[in-house]
């Protein structure tokens, strides 16, 4: 007789989470989820595949303790927490989500500019408080985007959507990417320079690269002196591309006007933390990507990998 359903073992499969509603819905009865702390202690039973939702750091010290890992499928695009040359030394698969939250974090990334620069959150919070009792034409300026030069440091993905929305503005366009892109140019009108001309010109700084050895701490206390004085900085890449210290000195110098962040490093920072002290920082919690049909979209691929892997076929979206 045929073995019934129910008694036939199903993949097994670490998560660091509580995971939402919805890959909870498209895991349920498909595999059995462990708790993140088998990832940590190690398992003497086979492990089948790490999904990793928040990103925490797997390296190749827990990929041996997991036996039998062949793939680890993260909730997102950025991979800097998960150490590559481990897996591949190790011929396990790694997952990640391209293609599907471009838009949303770049949507994200320009409202930050526009909220930094108008000054929005802190007229919010003005309009909303007893203080506001006189209208006053002279207070709370903000300076123009429309018109103004933005300089963006990255030219994926993220970075050409951001481009794009920079043309309803009509902005002036710089851009500094690893490996010029004249596609990009010629297709939005963008031009290519170096970071030193970029940070000469640019009223906007965005910053949309991956976390690499190359980008970690690129804007220290020199990049944030070549800065215009009203230049604000948006940072929508990773916290550790800014040097914390740094970027705080500048703001409360008066080196660069203002920074809004929807990444830092740490993540969260530390309640008493001196950027979340100052007047002229906007920080957002990481939600480049937080909208219902983005989020929907980045659970469905993300585990699509993660089964794709557990039956050793090639991932639909694999990090090389």
């Amino acid at each position: 007789m045929p073995e019934p359903v129910d008694s036939i073992p199903r993949p097994r499969v670490v998560a660091d989470g509580p995971l939402d509603a919805t890959i909870d819905d498209l895991l349920r009865g498909v595999v059995e989820i462990l708790p993140w702390e088998v990832a940590l202690k190690g398992s003497s039973d086979p492990i089948d595949g790490i999904y990793t939702y928040g990103h925490p750091q797997v390296d190749g010290a827990m990929m041996d303790r997991l036996p039998g890992l062949k793939v680890i499928s993260n909730f997102g695009v950025g991979v800097d927490h998960i150490n590559l040359a481990d897996a591949g030394q190790r011929g396990i698969s790694v997952g990640n989500t391209p293609g599907v939250l471009e838009g949303a974090t770049a949507d994200l990334g320009f409202g930050l500019l526009l909220a930094a620069s108008r000054r929005v959150v802190e007229g919010a919070r003005y309009a909303q408080s007893p203080e506001f009792t006189v209208y006053d034409p002279g207070y709370m300026l903000g300076v123009e985007v429309h018109g103004s030069t933005l300089g963006i440091i990255g030219m994926g993905n993220i970075g050409r959507e951001v481009a794009k929305r920079a043309r309803g503005f009509e902005m002036t366009v710089l851009y500094h990417n690893r490996t010029r892109r004249p596609n990009v140019e010629t297709e939005l009108g963008v031009q290519y320079v170096t970071l030193d001309q970029l940070f000469f010109q640019a009223d906007f700084v965005m910053l949309t690269v991956p976390l690499t050895e190359e980008t970690r701490g690129m804007i220290d206390a020199v990049a944030l002196a070549k800065m215009k004085r009203s230049a604000i900085l948006v940072n929508i890449a990773r916290g550790s591309v800014v040097r914390n210290d740094d970027l705080v000195e500048a703001l409360s110098s008066g080196e660069i006007a203002a920074a809004a962040l929807d990444v830092t490093d740490p993540e969260p920072l530390p309640r008493d933390h001196p950027l979340l002290g100052l007047p002229n920082v906007l920080i957002t919690p990481h939600i480049g990507s937080a909208t219902v049909q983005t989020r929907r979209r980045m659970a469905e691929l993300s585990v699509a990998n993660l089964l794709a892997g557990l039956r050793g076929a090639p991932l639909p979206r694999e990090v090389t």
